[in-house]
């Protein structure tokens, strides 16, 4: 329920009654307010505390080629000159600054996985060697594991991955062995590590290109998943099995899904809004705002949660893999203008009860979360930050539709009894937006110079890290009871700590 002002008359009710009145008075409704009420909002789900989570790609821990970072000044097409990868040494997890900055978006999960791991050999206890065997194409020391596990246990973070199943892990009928599968777990364990979820593999509906054998379908991820699945009810019987790891929205998605669907623990599967330019993407940064483009993680999402709701009734669903572009993302994934898209999708997808976002990824190519070669934050880093230190695991319904141009999302406040926090999302990039809220906040507004800038301003100052790599206190500013502005193109938080939500306790 809302207050819709129209003039200086108010009508009380539902969506539809503005709906209605919408159609008889037209330009009207131009100037309309609605009054949001925090104490009065009702739970509409929850979700996991890890619920905002990150990748760290297998093949930035082995080394190896992955998608190159757009240049400043690049005037030639990535895909059209076919540069599209670059080979990075291994991640330095470490790294004071790395663990202290992805330490700040904890409780987490870290996901290690990707194309790569689909044939990345982990060699077994003595062995030092790090040439690929056949049927392999990188290798993962156990010192490299090692590091994954301490920076794991550092930042508070548990490990998500997958396993090997290319060529090399197969006998000589083709079917697939978990010997690799064994090491990894046994290796993990004996280091004092957690693996609390798994999928078999990395994207099942693209074999070809994660390096499957030859003509792998979805009759055999059906076997191979029912070999992995009794094999890991024994090896570590503790550890989630998420399925079926696609991307897609196609009827072969549909049969890997229903080919693993009575096995898994909780549906998982990956979001790219569109495919980088480097993968001869057509879309362009002009649309990044546009209601239409922020809305389509929710058509994936509804094509999973129907097919869990047909063959794994009642199990949760983990988003693990999503960023703005696939192939390493476009050259605005780094800006400003992504924030949109990252911090909309995480209000979404938690009011439609996703119980895990994980993106992709922490720090590598352009939609790294952190830059790749500096540690600097992005926008994104920023924005997961806010999410993290305001949006708690209950979702409240705030009363209002998403409605074009301004979109408004409610959790109890992280951490404070009986208050709320909203994120109301202004991708208006022209008009102004106004709400009604009866009690005084404190308010933490983000905006940039331009919307592709890479430095990113709260509450009108410039965020950045501080001597010895500090984060600095994301403070908000307050602001009193009644009509609140939104400008266009700003993202806005507000804590309300004295909302007396009953449900948020």
């Amino acid at each position: 329920m809302y207050t819709v002002r129209i003039g200086s008359a108010c009508i009380l009710g539902a969506p539809v009654v503005a709906i209605a009145l919408l159609a008889v008075c037209g330009p009207c409704l131009a100037a309309d307010e609605a009054t949001i009420a925090p104490a009065d909002m009702p739970v509409v789900g929850t979700i996991d505390e890890r619920f905002q989570s990150f990748n760290i790609e297998m093949v930035s821990v082995t080394g190896g080629p992955f998608w190159k970072p757009y240049a400043p000044s690049e005037e030639s097409t990535p895909h059209k000159n076919r540069d599209l990868l670059a080979v990075r040494s291994p991640i330095d997890l470490g790294s004071a600054r790395l663990r202290k900055y992805a330490a700040a978006l904890s409780p987490a999960y870290l996901r290690v996985s990707g194309t790569w791991a689909n044939t990345t050999f982990f060699p077994g206890s003595g062995v030092t060697s790090t040439r690929p065997p056949a049927g392999y194409k990188n290798v993962l020391t156990r010192h490299r594991w090692d590091s994954v596990i301490d920076f794991s246990k550092a930042v508070d973070a548990p490990i998500i991955t997958s396993f090997a199943i290319g060529p090399g892990t197969r006998d000589s009928k083709g079917i697939w062995k978990p010997d690799q599968a064994l090491e990894v777990i046994s290796a993990t364990r004996k280091a004092g590590g957690r693996i609390v979820a798994a999928e078999f593999m990395n994207e099942p509906d693209l074999p070809a290109i994660g390096g499957a054998p030859a003509g792998y379908d979805a009759a055999a991820f059906a076997h191979d998943f029912q070999v992995f699945r009794a094999f890991m009810r024994q090896a570590a019987p503790n550890v989630m099995i998420l399925g079926p790891g696609t991307m897609g929205r196609s009827p072969d998605d549909s049969a890997f899904f229903l080919a693993s669907a009575s096995g898994i623990d909780a549906v998982s599967y990956h979001f790219y809004g569109a495919l980088s330019e480097r993968c001869a993407g057509g879309h362009t940064a002009d649309i990044s705002l546009s209601d239409e483009w922020l809305a389509r993680t929710e058509k994936t999402f509804a094509f999973y949660a129907a097919l869990r709701d047909r063959a794994a009734a009642g199990k949760p669903i983990w988003l693990t893999e999503t960023a703005e572009a696939a192939c390493g993302g476009d050259r605005w994934s780094a800006t400003f203008l992504d924030s949109f898209r990252y911090l909309d999708q995480l209000g979404r997808l938690a009011r439609s009860g996703v119980q895990v976002v994980m993106h992709n990824t922490l720090v590598a190519s352009d939609y790294g979360l952190l830059d790749e070669m500096t540690l600097v934050p992005r926008p994104n880093y920023w924005a997961a930050l806010l999410w993290r230190q305001l949006m708690g695991t209950v979702v409240l319904d705030p009363g209002l539709p998403v409605q074009r141009g301004l979109h408004v999302y409610a959790h109890c406040q992280r951490r404070i009894s009986g208050a709320v926090a909203l994120l109301i999302i202004n991708n208006d990039p022209q008009t102004s937006h106004e709400l009604i809220l009866p009690n005084s906040s404190m308010r933490f507004t983000l905006d940039a110079g331009t919307l592709q800038d890479v430095a990113v301003r709260l509450n009108g100052a410039a965020l950045a890290v501080e001597g010895s790599d500090q984060l600095p206190k994301l403070a908000g500013v307050p602001a009193n009871a009644g009509s609140i502005r939104f400008a266009p193109a700003t993202i806005t938080f507000l804590a309300v700590p004295d909302a007396g939500n009953r449900n948020c306790t």
